[in-house]
């Protein structure tokens, strides 16, 4: 599968809930709406030429093979970075909209520590789907991939209406 429903059945929803401190409902609906909105974050930079070569180059750092990465795995630190360098200046006001599109229990500071836990988990899965295409002969930049992820790259994605909101935040990326 390569889209976000595909990608959030590799997501450990047990285990980013008890580091989270929270129901596995509550994780779950929070990577509902952080999720996509990660991946239309990675987009939005991959859109504009020196992002996506930054992004390719990423990649290798995170390929652990097929699929994701296990949990025990992600480097919170790093993802951090990963977060800030796709939202750049915009995060707190990603991270705001990502609260307020999600059920009650999900507020900011839970989508402030839920980020940094999902990006290596989703560059991890990336790096397997993109460098797995370049290995088989396919052609196409990451952009494609994120776009077969995002169901085409419009703003349909299971995000609901979320890519929109970002889009006006993020423009073209974080540059």
């Amino acid at each position: 599968m390569t889209d976000l429903s595909g990608l959030m059945t590799q997501i450990p929803m047990a285990d980013i809930a008890r580091k989270l401190g929270v129901d596995e409902s509550t994780a779950h609906s929070a990577v509902e709406q952080a999720l996509p909105t990660l991946v239309h974050g990675l987009s939005a930079n991959a859109a504009n030429p020196a992002g996506a070569a930054s992004l390719e180059k990423a990649l290798p750092k995170h390929h652990k093979g097929q699929g994701t990465l296990r949990f025990d795995e992600v480097d919170e630190e790093d993802g951090e970075k990963i977060v800030n360098n796709v939202f750049g200046k915009k995060k707190p006001e990603v991270v705001k909209e990502v609260a307020k599109k999600s059920p009650a229990k999900v507020d900011e500071s839970l989508v402030s520590k839920l980020l940094p836990i999902l990006a290596p988990i989703v560059m991890s899965w990336l790096a397997s789907k993109f460098l797995g295409q370049k290995s088989s002969g396919g052609g196409g930049g990451i952009g494609d991939v994120l776009g077969g992820l995002l169901g085409g790259g419009g703003s349909k994605g299971s995000s609901g209406g979320l890519g929109d909101v970002l889009g006006g935040l993020l423009g073209g990326g974080k540059r």
